[in-house]
C-alpha cells in the first residue's frame, strides 16, 4: 500500500507498506544538485552531503555514527544532478531511533568551521580518487565534452579549487537557499505503518520555513566535438556519448530496451562483438542518464591503444545498425525479459522501493504500479525503438571522448561523421 501526506509547509511524505519486510528504509531527498550550482558554486551540494554527518547541536560525528552503529543500522547519502538524498535503513523495531536521528542531522547540523577544515582534504582525496580512476574519470570528461560550461558538464564533485576556498559561511547560505520544504521528499519502505511514520516525521519536519524563488535550470545545447586527453595508460579509454531522453519523456521505455539490446548485458550486441568475437576489450557496454528535461546516452569501452579506430568502428556501426534496422523479434523478447525481471527483483528490496517511491513523486507527482511500467515495457514495438534510434544517434549531436595515449586523429573524425 502506498500512501502520501502533505505536510502545511509543503514537505511530502510518501510511503509503502511491505509487511514481509523485516527492515525499514528511510530517504529525506531534497530536490538540489550539482545543475543548480554556479560556477563558483561547483561542489557545494556534495560537500553538504558531508557536512550534514558531521555534528548537530545535540550530537558530534562520533556519536552520530556510533548510534547508528548501536542499532545495526546503515546509512549513507549520495549527490546528483539533481537531488541529494540521506538515506538509513533498520530493522522495523528501531524504526523510531531511525526517524529521530535522521531528523536531527537534516535539521539541526551545525556545519562548524573546524570539521569543514577537516572534511575538506577528504573531498578532494575523492576528487584524486575519480581522476585515478580513467574508467570513472573518462565519464566525466565526456560529459563536459558533450555538455560544455553548463552545469551538467560539470563533476558533482566539484573542483579542487572551490573545495579549498568553501567556508562554514558559504555552505550554511547555500543550504538556507535551496533546502526548502516544497523541494523536500521523505520516502518510507518497509514493514511500517503510514499513520505512525508521519506522527514521528512530521512534527520536526513541519518547522522547516520557506524561502525565496529558486533560480530556474536551464536545458544545455549539445555539441558534437572530439577530444582526446593523453595520458600514459595501459588502455585507451573510449566514451561515445550522444542526446539521450529526459526522465518523463514517453519514449523512455524505449529507451531503456535499447540500452539493454546495445550494451546492457552480456549478451548484448556490443558486448558480443567487441568482447566475446573480437577479445579487444575486458569492459564494455552502454548507459543512459536521464534528467527532468535532458539526458545522455553513451557507450564505454578500454581498448590496447593500437586497437583505438576498430573499437570506435564497432561502436558507431553498431549504432548504424539500429537505426536502419528493426531489432529481431527475438532480440526484443530477450530484452522485454531481461528488463522485466531487473524491475521485479529490485522491487524486493526495501531501500529501491525507498528510492522509486521519491523519484515517482518527484517527477509525476504520483505513484506509478510496476505492473503499467510492464505493461509499457510489453508494448514497446522494433520499430519504436529503430526510430529513437534515428532521433538519438546523429552526428551533430555526438560527442567522442579519448583518454589514454592515443591523440586525436583525422580518421576518429571521419568515423564519428558516419553516426
Amino acid at each position: 500500500m502506498v500512501r502520501k501526506t502533505v505536510l502545511t509547509n509543503g514537505v511530502k511524505i510518501v510511503s509503502k507498506q511491505m509487511p514481509h519486510a523485516r527492515s525499514v528504509s528511510m530517504g529525506v531527498w531534497v530536490s538540489v544538485g550539482a545543475r543548480d550550482e554556479s560556477e563558483q558554486e561547483s561542489g557545494l551540494s556534495h560537500f553538504i552531503e558531508h557536512m550534514i554527518f558531521k555534528g548537530t547541536s545535540r550530537r558530534s560525528a562520533f556519536q552520530i555514527a556510533k548510534e547508528f552503529d548501536a542499532i545495526g543500522g546503515q546509512t549513507n547519502a549520495f549527490t546528483s544532478m539533481e537531488h541529494t538524498c540521506y538515506h538509513a535503513r533498520v530493522i522495523d523495531s528501531q524504526l523510531e531511533t531511525m526517524v529521530e536521528i535522521l531528523s536531527d542531522i537534516f535539521l539541526n547540523s551545525l556545519f562548524d568551521p573546524a570539521e569543514v577544515e577537516r572534511e575538506r582534504p577528504i573531498i578532494c582525496q575523492e576528487i584524486g580518487m575519480v581522476e585515478d580512476s580513467p574508467e570513472e574519470y573518462v565519464h566525466v570528461l565526456s560529459g563536459h565534452n558533450l555538455w560544455g560550461s553548463h552545469p551538467l558538464g560539470r563533476s558533482i564533485l566539484g573542483s579542487r579549487e572551490n573545495v579549498i576556498r568553501f567556508d562554514a559561511g558559504t555552505i550554511k547560505e547555500f543550504f538556507r537557499r535551496f533546502y526548502h520544504p516544497e523541494r523536500i521528499i521523505v520516502s518510507v519502505a518497509g514493514n511500517v505503518d503510514h499513520r505512525r511514520f508521519v506522527d514521528l516525521v512530521g512534527p520536526a519536519f513541519e518547522t522547516i520555513s520557506s524561502g525565496g524563488p529558486l533560480p530556474p535550470r536551464t536545458t544545455p545545447v549539445v555539441r558534437a566535438r572530439i577530444r582526446s586527453h593523453r595520458r600514459e595508460l595501459e588502455q585507451q579509454h573510449i566514451c561515445l556519448a550522444t542526446l539521450g531522453l529526459s526522465v518523463t519523456d514517453p519514449r523512455r521505455f524505449a529507451f531503456s530496451l535499447l540500452n539493454t539490446i546495445l550494451g546492457g548485458n552480456m549478451s548484448s550486441r556490443l558486448f558480443q562483438q567487441i568482447r566475446e568475437q573480437r577479445g579487444l576489450a575486458y569492459s564494455v557496454y552502454s548507459f543512459m542518464t536521464s534528467h527532468v528535461d535532458t539526458g545522455m546516452f553513451g557507450v564505454y569501452t578500454g581498448v590496447d591503444p593500437r586497437y583505438t579506430g576498430e573499437a570506435i568502428d564497432l561502436m558507431v556501426e553498431s549504432l548504424r545498425n539500429l537505426k536502419n534496422e528493426p531489432v529481431s523479434a527475438d532480440e526484443l523478447r530477450d530484452a522485454k525479459e531481461f528488463t522485466k525481471g531487473n524491475l521485479l527483483l529490485a522491487a524486493e528490496s526495501v531501500d529501491n522501493q525507498m528510492v522509486r517511491l521519491a523519484q515517482n513523486e518527484y517527477h509525476f507527482k504520483r505513484y506509478i504500479p510496476l505492473d503499467q511500467v510492464v505493461e509499457r515495457i510489453e508494448a514497446v514495438t522494433a520499430e519504436q525503438i529503430m526510430d529513437l534510434a534515428g532521433y538519438l544517434f546523429r552526428a551533430e549531436q555526438t560527442a567522442l571522448t579519448l583518454l589514454g595515449p592515443a591523440e586525436d586523429r583525422p580518421a576518429f573524425r571521419q568515423q564519428l561523421e558516419t553516426v
